[in-house]
């Protein structure tokens, strides 16, 4: 033994790892990572079980909100879990770093919502579960150490995320301001993503300009579909805190019985399966701005505990006794008629008097058909950047633009978006005709017999349902991603068989 390996020497290093805390992140220490790598090795082997388990819940919990289409989850997540895990059993955690912080840069281009990202990975650790070996199974300190990689690996995507988005702001915005000084209030027609020359959106862009000047609460009110998101942003990136976070979250698309968590994190321990402090929208948000998108789908609880967030610029996580400060501008939208939500009781009256100082109205598309051209040529121009046709499309037909121009629009912008895709997917020509466009936009199906609004903030047929019709959908979705087989089914929901027969035979499916 040399005198550099005495049992003196060797004690002395270990405390002075211990004082300097875990190696990897403040979370992870290097014979954590060693005693992982069976399961990891494991993993890899049935790395495409694995992702198909993972996303069929991803399908099973967004539907058809999630972002990313099959093959765009299947290519981006297999090669980012092959790269990383790779990584980790060769040790190298820089290489891992590098490649998880290329995977977040991805997600933000792919404009792949924030909160959507940390619920996925909770799901792909529930995936990564079902790969583990299974004689003899790892010690309860393996699901840890596994968890604390989570963790790690969610620091490096958000770091990555939201660097990747303030560039892009920052560059949006730098040409916007360029563009800016060569037109004159009243002419702009493109105002920090929005589109329109009407004198309804002409409004909306002063009263950004307005709301951006402070750090008051935002209430945004419009039609699904007319880019309330898009006006968020607008107001986030007019403001002196630009380069800060921009969190959105869209409450219809999150368990209500998870909503709260998600904004005000919660503590180790709060609940089965919390086995680490979990930081919270709020908090990622600090300094910034955090959108709450369609508000009113928000339990009336959980909207008591976000007014006295806004009111008292504090959070208290779940499972803690202590709240912590926060510096957040709230960004609140919602498709229905503010006081009709007040009156149904889906939005608090006292929520509303908090959000009513600062209201922006977006006009649904069908009163202003003039920005309709406008719009065409903006999207026109971005799936040619985005789809890289191998045919570059140029412009389009005088009949396709009189057939948009007449179309009701119920979707509004998003629907004239997909619209102009699909022309994009199925048309041949450099030009977008008539025959490129949807059926029922080009006329085949009368555009009479569309639902029109009675109101300016009359509901979509797509609003929300009842919880049954929710809870049915989701089994169906079940059944549907498992083949129809009701173990795997079962396994998938989180409940027992017996539960599941019985909610089959209620909802006869």
């Amino acid at each position: 033994m040399s005198p550099s390996d005495t049992p003196e020497k060797g004690g002395a290093k270990r405390e002075s790892a211990i004082e300097s805390g875990p190696r990897h992140y403040h979370l992870l220490w290097d014979e954590e990572l060693e005693a992982l790598k069976p399961v990891l090795s494991s993993v890899l082997e049935h790395l495409g079980e694995v992702i198909e388990h993972w996303y069929q819940l991803y399908v099973l919990h967004f539907g058809d909100t999630r972002s990313l289409s099959e093959p765009e989850f299947r290519d981006l997540f297999y090669n980012a879990l092959s790269r990383n895990t790779k990584d980790l059993l060769a040790g190298d955690m820089d290489r891992y770093a590098i490649n998880t912080i290329r995977t977040g840069e991805l997600l933000c281009e792919r404009n792949v919502p924030f909160a959507e990202i940390v619920a996925s990975l909770h799901l792909y650790e529930e995936s990564a579960y079902t790969a583990f070996p299974k004689d003899p199974p790892p010690p309860l300190e393996i699901y840890t150490t596994f968890d604390k990689l989570s963790h790690v690996r969610m620091i490096l995507l958000a770091d990555a995320y939201f660097r990747s988005a303030s560039a892009s702001a920052g560059a949006r915005i730098q040409a916007l301001e360029r563009q800016a000084t060569l037109v004159a209030r009243e002419k702009r027609s493109i105002f920090h993503g929005l589109v329109g020359s009407s004198a309804s959106m002409r409004r909306l862009y002063d009263r950004i300009e307005a709301a951006s000047g402070t750090r008051g609460t935002i209430l945004i009110v419009g039609e699904s579909g007319t880019g309330k998101e898009l006006v968020a942003r607008a107001i986030h990136e007019c403001g002196a805190d630009s380069a800060a976070p921009f969190v959105a979250l869209n409450c219809a698309a999150i368990p209500k019985d998870l909503i709260e968590s998600e904004l005000f994190g919660y503590r180790k321990g709060a609940f089965s399966g919390a086995n680490a402090d979990y930081l919270g929208l709020f908090r990622a948000a600090e300094g910034g701005t955090l959108f709450l998108d369609e508000v009113t789908e928000m339990a009336p609880e959980t909207q008591s505990k976000l007014l006295r967030a806004v009111q008292e610029r504090s959070v208290r996580p779940v499972g803690s006794t202590k709240e912590t400060a926060v510096n957040v501008r709230l960004v609140a939208s919602t498709n229905r008629d503010p006081e009709e939500a007040v009156r149904c009781g889906n939005l608090r009256q006292d929520l509303y008097y908090r959000l009513q100082a600062g209201v922006l109205n977006v006009s649904p598309l069908r009163e202003r058909p003039d920005d309709i051209p406008l719009l065409v040529e903006h999207f026109i121009e971005y799936f040619n950047e985005k789809l890289q046709p191998r045919i570059p499309v140029r412009g389009i037909e005088e009949d396709a633009i009189a057939a948009l121009m007449k179309y009701p629009w119920p979707g509004n912008v998003r629907e004239l978006s997909n619209a102009i895709e699909g022309a994009f997917t199925f048309g041949r020509s450099p030009m977008i005709r008539l025959q490129d466009l949807p059926a029922g936009v080009a006329g085949n199906r009368s555009a009479g017999s569309l639902p029109r609004s009675e109101g300016p903030m009359a509901q979509p047929e797509s609003s929300m349902g009842t919880f049954a019709e929710a809870e049915r959908e989701i089994i169906a979705r079940a059944l549907k991603s498992t083949d129809g087989n009701k173990v795997q089914a079962a396994a998938l929901l989180r409940i027992s068989r017996k539960k599941l027969y019985a909610k089959i035979e209620k909802y006869g499916l």
